[in-house]
């Protein structure tokens, strides 16, 4: 019984070009996804430049602000349709 037990492991063929260049892309699909995330997670400080130059606009926004603007168009109302009562 124990002759008729075969215990090599089974020959796995060698990866193909496909299948290897499949392989790496999504490996790298895997890495980009993980930036992305960790990109959103992560706060993104700001530097003094930037900040100053934030701040610089906020205050011209506000003094533009200001200034009256034309009448709003208002959006077209479709008519009601009057349903017919039925009888």
């Amino acid at each position: 019984m124990s002759a008729e037990l075969d215990l090599s492991p089974p020959e796995v063929p060698e990866p193909t070009l496909f299948e290897s260049l499949l392989r790496y892309g999504l490996f790298l699909g895997a890495i980009f996804q993980l930036v992305c995330i960790l990109a959103v997670i992560i706060p993104f400080s700001k530097t003094p430049e930037q900040e100053e130059a934030v701040e610089k606009s906020d205050i011209r926004g506000g003094e533009q602000s200001k200034k009256p603007k034309g009448p709003v168009p208002q959006p077209r109302q479709k008519p009601k349709k009057e349903s017919k009562k039925k009888r």
